[in-house]
């Protein structure tokens, strides 16, 4: 059984071959403690010619920046914030959280964020213990990314958002008045 059309329905899947190979999407279950097992290794070589797509360099991110997919927190912004001031408010959210900083797929359309920040079905498929969504609607394909998080809160002034219809806590307000709410906040409880 495996999850299909940006996990609305569980398909399964029958294999009618002798070798089988399981990708396990990052985050998708927890691991389960004290449970060994064995595994049959088999090595195979395929001919250069056979693959259809060669890696010609591995480029590392030299951000210096929290990798979204290694992040216990994440915090992510959408077409709410506008502009590079709304980036940068939640960019400081995210580095008081220590926490990795995202983006929906609009905001790297439109040439505020970078692909590698980007989460969602087309992007990085990410599940911290807490994702924060600030400014961002929705779409489906975003929540593909990010529906594996243990804790959402989303922000949007947008009543109507489907965020909120998978956020486990909701702020509906302008994000330009509860971001500096948040963190005030923050800086409270970590003295």
């Amino acid at each position: 059984i495996r999850p299909a059309i940006t996990n609305k329905v569980m398909q399964r899947v029958k294999v009618n071959t002798d070798k089988l190979v399981a990708v396990v999407r990052a985050g998708a279950f927890e691991a389960t403690e004290g449970i060994t097992g064995t595994e049959n290794i088999v090595k195979l070589t395929i001919p250069d010619a056979d693959l259809k797509a060669v890696i010609k360099e591995l480029v590392s991110d030299a951000s210096g920046e929290i990798d979204l997919a290694d992040a216990d927190v994440v915090v992510s912004v959408g077409r709410g914030v506008k502009d590079q001031a709304g980036i940068d408010l939640v960019r400081e959210l995210a580095n008081d959280l220590k926490a990795g900083f995202g983006s929906s797929r609009a905001m790297v359309d439109a040439g505020f964020m970078s692909h590698s920040k980007q989460v969602g079905q087309t992007g990085k498929i990410v599940a911290p213990s807490l994702y924060m969504a600030i400014g961002i609607s929705g779409a489906i394909q975003h929540l593909a990314g990010m529906t594996g998080s243990k804790v959402i809160l989303a922000v949007n002034k947008d009543t109507e958002a489907p965020i909120f219809n998978v956020a486990d806590y909701g702020i509906v307000g302008d994000l330009f008045e509860v971001v500096p709410i948040l963190r005030e906040e923050i800086k409270k409880i970590r003295g």
